[in-house]
């Protein structure tokens, strides 16, 4: 799963690296992003991409936690994330994100983890607007997860999916709806991560 992530860099930043305008007012960079938080997701609109607000998470009305991932295995198959798998995707920018490590006593470090010289990571995310009590339309998203690649499998057996640079104006295209080829984006990531205990 991911349960936090951090997105430490200046809207400039963001922009420059997604080719994107900005439409979140009162953005800011997080050291650590937690579930129902405001959060920036990158979407596209008539070739154009841009920098939204999102809540992370969907109301789960089974468990008063939010719904913040999806499985990568079954994202096009189960009814809550079927139809933004297809015309719903996003990607959520993060500069890290963290997962809880077990020791031999069971005890947890909380781990920071870093995609190796890619200072902005793009994951792959679903979203769709949904209506507040009062009326008013907001987004909403959710991290899409996979297994855990090698390195990842050493503090946990999931992991958030990392979209490779060349997959995200795909991803992004919701006017592509072949999910079998979407699906093949849906991997563990396969280069260099790094991770250390957060302080």
């Amino acid at each position: 799963m991911c349960g936090r992530y951090q997105l430490d860099t200046g809207i400039e930043q963001l922009m420059l690296r997604f080719d994107a305008e900005n439409r979140y007012i009162g953005y800011g960079s997080k050291n650590e992003i937690f579930p129902t938080d405001m959060v920036a997701i990158i979407t596209e609109e008539g070739g154009h991409n841009y920098i939204d607000a999102a809540k992370w998470g969907f109301d789960n009305p089974y468990d008063k936690r939010p719904l913040i991932n999806a499985r990568g295995e079954t994202v096009d198959q189960k009814r809550t994330f079927k139809d933004m798998f297809t015309n719903g995707r996003c990607i959520i920018p993060a500069t890290a994100f963290f997962e809880w490590q077990k020791n031999e006593e069971k005890k947890k470090t909380k781990m920071l983890i870093t995609v190796k010289d890619v200072p902005i990571f793009g994951m792959a995310g679903i979203y769709r607007n949904v209506l507040n009590e009062d009326g008013s339309k907001i987004f909403r998203a959710a991290i899409i997860t996979i297994s855990a690649n090698k390195v990842m499998s050493e503090i946990h057996d999931r992991m958030p999916v990392i979209l490779p640079a060349d997959a995200e104006k795909v991803w992004l295209d919701n006017t592509i709806t072949d999910a079998l080829m979407l699906k093949e984006f849906l991997k563990s990531f396969d280069g260099d991560m790094l991770y250390r205990p957060a302080v």
